[in-house]
């Protein structure tokens, strides 16, 4: 077994706007960075689908759903529950992202490879319920947890979200619900201004959110000394069936929308804490990466291809 890149170029068709930070560019950077270090030919490739309404309506209110089709329809730049802009192909490329979750978590879970890493774009994390804002129309990474629990019968998920943003959408979520753990570790203060440590989980869910915050120019010791402690700790008790990170490469330094300090190496080494976190306290090694954030090309590149490099390590 090996690691699977999911990936279909129609996610590039989402454009918005050529000044745009997350540009189809981002696509290209990632694919072109694995390439050149011949990595490319290594991974298992596989195409995914596009996903349904139905199963979009599994994280997102069927009348956000509408929404976004109304407005695409209706010739929008930008949707209207928050900042992200649309153009008329942003429907399916978002359905595509979504589909590259299904299909690394259906590459593992039928055994065909180890791991995976998920080409997605439009990004997701920040996309709630009912309302899509910072560049995510969807919850890529909500919905591959719903689909690996409705579609193959798994208890318990872990999110774990380094992007140097706190991932609210997938927080909001999942707060109420036991079956879901979310880890986030991201700079605060700083868009979407949530994720303070306080935040917990309610209800069923309390204890099952863990928000772990850095100031500007930091990240590299405070992200990994949240995987090794806290979060161990809680896992020891816990056992994820499956952890789906939310891959974001802008708390690299010179990330022009991030103010983080981690070199390409530190991605790596965040990579294997994970593994072997689910190597010592998951069921089974099943590990699924989602790209989130990163708007600096070159190292939006090369960070992804050192995590890449570290996955297929296992």
């Amino acid at each position: 077994m090996t690691t699977a890149l999911i990936a279909d170029p129609i996610c590039k068709d989402h454009e918005p706007g050529w000044d745009h930070p997350e540009s189809p560019r981002r696509y290209e950077a990632v694919w072109q960075g694995l390439e050149k270090t011949g990595l490319l030919d290594q991974l298992q490739h596989h195409k995914p689908r596009a996903v349904s309404d139905q199963e979009l309506a599994m994280c997102h209110a069927p009348e956000y759903i509408d929404l976004v089709q109304r407005e695409i329809e209706m010739g929008h730049d930008q949707l209207s529950t928050g900042d992200t802009h649309l153009c008329p192909a942003s429907l399916k490329a978002a359905r595509y992202a979504v589909g590259t979750v299904f299909g690394g978590i259906d590459a593992v879970m039928n055994g065909s490879a180890r791991n995976a890493f998920c080409l997605a774009r439009p990004p997701g994390h920040h996309a709630t319920y009912a309302a899509g804002m910072g560049f995510c129309l969807f919850n890529n990474v909500a919905l591959g947890a719903r689909y690996a629990q409705q579609q193959y019968g798994l208890q318990r998920v872990l999110i774990v979200d380094w992007d140097v943003h706190h991932g609210n959408g997938t927080q909001d979520i999942f707060y109420t619900d036991p079956t879901v753990f979310f880890f986030s570790a991201h700079q605060a203060p700083s868009y979407p201004f949530t994720g303070w440590p306080h935040e917990i989980g309610e209800g069923a869910g309390q204890g099952t959110t863990l928000n772990v915050c850095y100031p500007a120019n930091s990240g590299r010791e405070e992200i990994s000394a949240a995987i090794r402690g806290p979060l161990n700790e809680a896992m020891q008790v816990w056992h994820p069936d499956l952890i789906l990170i939310s891959a974001g490469f802008d708390a690299r330094e010179h990330d022009p929308l991030g103010h983080g300090n981690l070199q390409d190496e530190d991605f790596a080494r965040l990579t294997r804490e994970i593994m072997n976190l689910a190597h010592q306290h998951g069921r089974h090694d099943r590990v699924i990466s989602v790209l989130e954030g990163g708007y600096n090309l070159n190292g939006l590149a090369s960070a992804a291809t050192e995590h890449v490099r570290a996955l297929m390590e296992y």
